[in-house]
Order: structure tokens, then sequence, then C-alpha cells
């Protein structure tokens, strides 16, 4: 049962350590997320997500273009293990390879400047996914946990922002997304702006790493209602394994992860849910805190009486069957 994650943040941790003057490499770290594990959890594909923090670099583009040729090397340098996906049809030829996919997405719609010409040129260095916003509020729309605003962590964890949706230029930034075949994520994005995308776009979206606020009430997770529309439309959602998006109590189980799949099934049906494990993104978990751990997920879901249809949906028929929609 092969697995496709759709966001971990591996290339910006192996790049602080390559400035720190660290050697560290995709093929093997000591991180959450390398090829060797991978290899090990039977990967299919995975996304690596290009993360900017907004408020800590001096200029976001310079910060992403460094990433994305970390990225570049670092898959380059893995080239018989791991191949880079710009279409659909890539990913069947890197299978029949016998290679694993790697697909570039942003973390950070901003780093364009607010420049559509730009956008366009991150899709022609590969980009094929962007999460519209982080924790910083930004040209595009605004997010529900927002970092400027120096609540507790708590309060910060519970704000809903559904008031601000997306900024004009964010409508026709996702607007242009859809025409270049770069796929939407809602995932950090605000309430209001969730449903904008829903207003302005017609093709399905992800929420590449979010939960179900039913059974963890935090901003970064959806509502019900979100979770049936983005079934309506045939997107997808990608299981976050942040301890803090799981359970209240901070206890991110593999029980826990399980609520979260059964509540959105429940709410949008088998198609809807995938995996996003935002790994080297949040802290090491007590349990799947590698990628070579996927075996255990799988085996909790056999348990938990899921078939082998609907684990295969969950670990990547979902996401396939979106990506063969949208990435041409």
């Amino acid at each position: 049962m092969q697995i496709i994650d759709m966001h971990c943040d591996t290339i910006s941790r192996l790049l602080a350590n390559e400035e720190k003057g660290e050697t560290s490499s995709l093929k093997e770290n000591d991180g959450h997320l390398d090829l060797i594990g991978m290899k090990k959890g039977d990967y299919l594909l995975q996304n690596f997500a290009m993360f900017t923090p907004l408020k800590s670099v001096n200029d976001p583009l310079v910060y992403v273009l460094k990433m994305i040729d970390k990225y570049k090397r670092e898959l380059a340098a893995n080239s018989d293990l791991i191949l880079p996906v710009y279409s659909y049809k890539d990913i069947e030829e890197n299978c029949a390879k016998g290679k694993m996919s790697a697909l570039l997405t942003l973390e950070e719609g901003a780093v364009v400047h607010d420049d559509l010409a730009l956008l366009r040129i991150m899709y022609d260095l590969g980009v094929r996914m962007i999460t519209l916003t982080w924790n910083y509020q930004n040209g595009i729309g605004h997010p529900n946990i927002d970092y400027t605003l120096n609540d507790d962590r708590k309060t910060m964890l519970r704000h809903v922002n559904d008031r601000d949706g997306l900024t004009d230029f964010g409508i026709a930034y996702v607007k242009e997304m859809e025409r270049l075949g770069i796929i939407v994520d809602v995932s950090h994005l605000g309430d209001a702006g969730f449903y904008d995308v829903l207003r302005y776009t017609s093709k399905p979206f992800v929420a590449s790493h979010s939960n179900a606020r039913a059974i963890c009430p935090v901003a970064r997770n959806l509502k019900d209602d979100m979770i049936k529309a983005m079934a309506d439309r045939g997107c997808v959602i990608g299981i976050n394994y942040c301890d803090d998006f799981i359970a209240e109590d901070g206890n991110g189980s593999i029980a826990k992860m399980l609520e979260h799949m059964d509540h959105i099934i429940k709410i949008g049906g088998e198609d809807v849910i995938g995996l996003g494990s935002d790994f080297d993104g949040i802290a090491t978990r007590k349990e799947l805190s590698k990628a070579s751990e996927m075996p255990s997920l799988i085996k909790a879901m056999q348990e938990h009486g899921y078939s082998d249809r609907l684990i295969d949906k969950i670990t990547h028929l979902n996401v396939l069957r979106l990506y063969k929609e949208i990435l041409h």
C-alpha cells in the first residue's frame, strides 16, 4: 500500500543545516524524512514544501529560490531513487522505472511579491502546488492562526478569521494557478479565505495538511461544512500528524488520527481523504516519528476495520485522482 504524502518541510530543514555548515542530505538524515526511510515506508510520491517564514527572511523570493536550488540539487544527487514530477504522466513513468516521485510545492504564496509574472516563473521552475498563506497575513489573504496577533498559544490555536478573505490579488492569484495547472492548497488559510477559494475556483483543490475541527477544535482544522464542500468538489484533505492538530491534550496518537479519518469519511465520504504528515515541520512524535514507520499506520487502519480498498484510497489513490485531473 504505497504512500503519497502531500506535505513535508524537509528541504527547508536541510537548507538550514547546510547554511550552518552541517552535513545533511535527503538520502539519509536525522530528521523525520529521508529517502532511505521513504523506501522502507513504501512511498510512491512525496510533496516537498518550500517553507518560507515571511517575517524572518530578508527577501522571501531570494530565500525560496535558494530552497528550490537545494531541492533540485538533492534530487540530482539521488536520481537513482527519486525523480521530479511536472505532470501526471511523470508519476506513471517514474513508477515504471521503479523510482519514487517528488512534487515541488510552496508553503507561503507571497514569495512572488504580489506579481503574477513571478507566479508563472514558479510554474516554470516546477512548482505544482502552493499553500496560499502560512501564519502571517500576506497579499493573497489571511490565515487563521496569525503570529502577528501576539496571543497566548491556546488563544492563537483557536483564532478563526471568518471575516477577512482573499484580496483582489488573491482572487487573481488562484485563478492564474488554476489556469497554469498549480494545485491550490487552503491549509493555514482563514475560514473566510477558504470560502473565497470555493467561490472563485472551479477545479478540485487540497488542504494538504489539515484535520477535522470537530475532533480537535483548533483553527488549523476544517469545519464539517468545509469537509462536505471539499468532498462535493472532488478535493482532498491530507491528515496532519502534528500533535496539536490531532488532540486537545497534545497526545497525537495513531488512535486519535483514526478518529479524524473516521469523522472526515463520515462527513465527506471515502474519496476526500489523504495524508499530509507535516514531517520536519512539527515536533518529533511518539508514534509515526519517521517516514519509515508508515507500515505502523497501515497496520492500525487494518486493525481498525478499514478495507484494503479504503486504505489504498487514503494512502495514495485519492491524491492520484486529483493529480491526474490538475497536473497537465
